[in-house]
């Protein structure tokens, strides 16, 4: 596995840079709104200079119940730009009509992990529309195994390649990982939703119920049952063995979420199925000039 420093080797050095590039942005983000399926799906555009949809641009995805304009993403997209390279990171609606900005726990939860698939196939087809010809998949945490998860099953010609952030391994919704966070087994209550949907009632809500960051939370039973029965999809080496497009893997050295991934990456890199990037001291939300090494390091594998 190969594993470098942050491109940024001195703080001086770094500050100069950080102060010019503050100076490149010259692009600007665009709003994006599209309905889908009796909602509106929101996302930002990024074009870079004297570029248009001919040219390479990303489908940015975020991470866990959060959204495009959280600090990873924007910066992303400005340092993306500053590379030549244009972006789109789209807002999952996790249910929810022109959602923005972080998804309120009190709110109940009737979203699936798979609908992301559904929503990122849309944007494709949007960017296509745009006259779209090369498109890079970007995704981060739990966005980047949709990304993969979407990869596996659209073997589509639009899509040149993947680079995946961080992104979630089976851990992070795991039987374990569940009785660890909320100390009680997850059986009981997957068991319990699993026989509502059986029931056909699969949209009645488990009421009080513990769910991805939320406690006590109201989640429909389909919604807990799609996010947390087991499936091999849900981690992200395991579903790139059937990507069959050029993947670069983004990890941090300081990273605890995903502190399993550059172990379980190791055998698809051995056999040269994906590249991977190491960032030192870069944690799970690589900001700052960990943002900017994925920003060069992305321009690079792209071209």
């Amino acid at each position: 596995m190969k594993k470098i420093t942050p491109f940024f080797a001195s703080a001086a050095i770094g500050m100069q840079l950080l102060l010019a590039s503050s100076f490149a942005y010259a692009a600007e983000f665009q709003e994006i709104k599209q309905s889908y399926q009796d909602i509106t799906l929101n996302a930002k555009l990024m074009m870079a200079d004297n570029k248009t949809f001919g040219d390479p641009i990303a489908l940015l995805t975020h991470g866990t119940l959060t959204h495009n304009e959280r600090s990873t993403y924007q910066q992303l997209q400005k340092n993306l730009a500053n590379q030549g390279i244009s972006s789109l990171a789209i807002n999952l609606s996790l249910g929810l009509n022109d959602r923005k900005g972080e998804y309120d726990c009190a709110t109940p939860h009737t979203h699936k992990h798979t609908d992301a698939l559904k929503e990122m196939d849309f944007w494709v087809a949007w960017l296509k529309s745009k006259g779209a010809t090369a498109i890079t998949l970007m995704g981060h945490s739990r966005g980047g195994n949709q990304t993969a998860w979407y990869a596996a099953e659209h073997d589509n010609a639009l899509i040149k390649n993947l680079v995946l952030i961080a992104p979630a391994t089976g851990e992070q919704q795991s039987a374990t990982e569940y009785e660890t966070k909320y100390g009680k087994p997850l059986s009981g209550v997957l068991a319990k939703a699993k026989a509502m949907v059986a029931k056909g009632k699969g949209n009645d809500f488990l009421k009080n119920t513990d769910f991805i960051y939320c406690k006590k939370a109201q989640v429909t039973a389909a919604a807990f049952v799609d996010y947390y029965d087991p499936k091999p999809q849900f981690d992200t080496p395991t579903v790139l063995e059937k990507v069959n497009k050029p993947t670069l893997i983004i990890m941090g050295t300081n990273d605890t979420v995903v502190a399993d991934l550059p172990q379980k990456i190791q055998p698809l890199a051995d056999a040269d199925k994906v590249q991977t990037l190491i960032l030192e001291d870069a944690d799970h939300f690589f900001l700052d000039f960990a943002n900017e090494d994925i920003a060069t390091a992305t321009a690079e594998f792209i071209e």
